[in-house]
């Protein structure tokens, strides 16, 4: 049985948390995770760089972190927005959304500590996010690369600059 869609403020729907990628298990395994900033840069531009670079890929090959979901559904609630709620829900939809878990927690704190002591913190958000990333192997797809290149390990692309 499919899991029914949540509502949010607004009557905005949402899928359950509980649902990833249409539902499917993915064939191959990921090599990308997609920053925040890249998703609105596909909503805003679906023909610029990043959509194109986003559909020569293919959906199995790319994922978003349960916390880049938690932001783009925090945008949609704040905007108040059905047609952005029904482009967003239509992305997550199609691409695997990885559950945050123990693991990166391990890669959060190593990375804020070192990043701390050399004096060049990060966001809390952006941190979640490239640990999340780096944990997995995962390259980081981000327009934001000045902020996520002080995180050692941690591999970038910038797909809107492509």
């Amino acid at each position: 049985m499919a899991a029914q869609p949540a509502t949010g403020r607004g009557g905005i729907r949402f899928r359950s948390a509980g649902s990833s990628g249409a539902g499917r298990e993915p064939v191959i395994a990921p090599l990308y995770m997609l920053d925040t900033n890249i998703v609105s840069d596909v909503i805003r531009n679906p023909y610029g760089a990043a959509a194109a670079k986003v559909e020569r890929v293919g959906d199995d090959r790319i994922s978003i972190s349960s916390i880049v979901a938690s932001e783009l559904r925090f945008g949609i609630l704040k905007r108040g927005s059905e047609r952005l709620a029904y482009l967003v829900e239509t992305i997550l939809d199609r691409i695997e959304i990885l559950p945050y878990e123990d693991k990166e927690a391990s890669h959060f704190a190593d990375i804020r500590l070192d990043l701390e002591r050399g004096g060049k913190p990060i966001g809390t958000t952006d941190l979640f996010i490239a640990a999340h990333a780096r944990s997995l192997d995962l390259t980081l797809v981000t327009a934001n690369v000045r902020e996520f290149a002080r995180v050692p390990g941690l591999k970038i692309e910038n797909w809107v600059e492509a």
